[in-house]
């Protein structure tokens, strides 16, 4: 009894067997039997795998890894749409302060510099429009109270024109247009 071999169970293949109808190693076959992918059954000739079931499975834990693959994008893969995400967060963000912009609730730096520099200008012209103003007038005055009297009435005048300085929205506006080369477009389209 010693030499008979025990008869091979119909359907129940070896290692090698398995290896070889699913193009794999036999290393490979018995590292899937180790993780539970693949199952071997004990037989009167050894262990042994059922072919079909070890076909079936192995067909599963290709399906399952593809789904694993397609589910768990590749860490570039989320860095590219974090990165989209901020981008489009960052143009939404722009438009909304170039809105307010154009609506006049916002104001450049630059236009508010260049309405400060007006500001100063129409000042300092005011200033220096003074002593012309009052050179015909104060010398024809005789007393230093006389004259102080009459440069106090033309300060208070100049104060007075500045106090009617106030801000425009539509000069904010013409900057604004001026700046985005907008106005030049309405230009164009009007010659047409």
């Amino acid at each position: 009894m010693a030499g008979k071999k025990a008869a091979e169970t119909p359907g129940m293949v070896k290692t090698a067997e398995v290896a070889t109808m699913l193009e794999m190693t036999p290393q490979w076959v018995r590292d899937l039997t180790k993780r539970g992918v693949l199952k071997t059954y004990a037989t009167p000739a050894g262990d042994r795998y059922n072919l079909i079931e070890s076909v079936k499975a192995y067909i599963r834990y290709l399906r399952d890894q593809a789904k694993a693959k397609e589910s768990k994008a590749s860490p570039w893969e989320d860095r590219k749409q974090q990165a989209e995400a901020e981008l489009k967060e960052h143009k939404a963000k722009m438009a909304e302060l170039q809105l307010k912009e154009l609506q006049g609730k916002m104001h450049r730096s630059e236009d508010v510099e260049a309405a400060t520099n007006d500001l100063v200008y129409t000042i300092r012209s005011l200033l220096m429009a003074l002593p012309g103003r009052l050179a015909v007038d104060l010398a024809s005055l005789r007393t230093a109270p006389e004259v102080s009297e009459r440069m106090q009435a033309e300060v208070y005048e100049i104060l007075n024109e500045l106090a009617g300085y106030k801000y425009d929205p539509e000069a904010y506006k013409r900057r604004v247009r001026d700046r985005q080369g907008w106005q030049e477009e309405r230009e164009d389209s009007g010659e047409e």
